[in-house]
């Protein structure tokens, strides 16, 4: 499904948004909330809402929300003063109050390049793993020796690894 509104196309199947044909980068959440957005526009979404969608219902707080809320508002050009596409109504929820031309299966007024296949990596010949060393973040000079103890411990684990530390 495509949403077509204030020179962006927002493409569900492929999960990109486009700016003037230029892709812009959202996280995933960023870009669920502005497809939710996009398909209740005609009411009011609560911050709940918001959330059993976004989150699967898991408890977040408010200032994660306004962070994704700000991030969608900034993808799209708009911002929390202006609120000319998703406006915030008091005590209620959000709204977006842009024009749009969609759901809609035109294709983009600006050519769109298909993406090209990628060569797949090449799989190694035998089990590897990367260990990357761990800080101590505690600032508890005394819990130096666990985090170093984890990083150099480079003892096999089992029979296919012996020998590839």
């Amino acid at each position: 499904m495509k949403f077509s509104f204030d020179n962006h196309i927002l493409d569900t199947d492929r999960r990109e948004l486009r700016r003037g044909g230029d892709l812009v980068a959202m996280q995933p959440q960023v870009f669920d909330l502005l497809v939710h957005l996009l398909k209740h526009r005609d009411r009011v979404v609560s911050r709940d809402d918001l959330i059993s969608l976004v989150w699967g219902g898991r408890i977040v707080s408010d200032s994660t929300l306004d962070s994704r809320i700000n991030a969608a508002r900034n993808a799209i050009g708009d911002n929390g003063k202006e609120q000319r596409l998703i406006r915030t109504i008091p005590r209620k929820g959000l709204r977006f109050v842009g024009d749009v031309n969609g759901p809609c299966d035109a294709q983009a007024p600006w050519p769109i390049e298909a993406e090209q296949p990628r060569a797949g990596l090449a799989l190694p010949d035998r089990p590897a793993i990367a260990v990357l060393p761990f800080d101590n973040m505690s600032g508890d000079r005394e819990q130096e020796y666990f985090s170093d103890g984890i990083s150099e411990d480079s003892s096999p684990r089992c029979r296919n690894c012996a020998g590839s530390s």
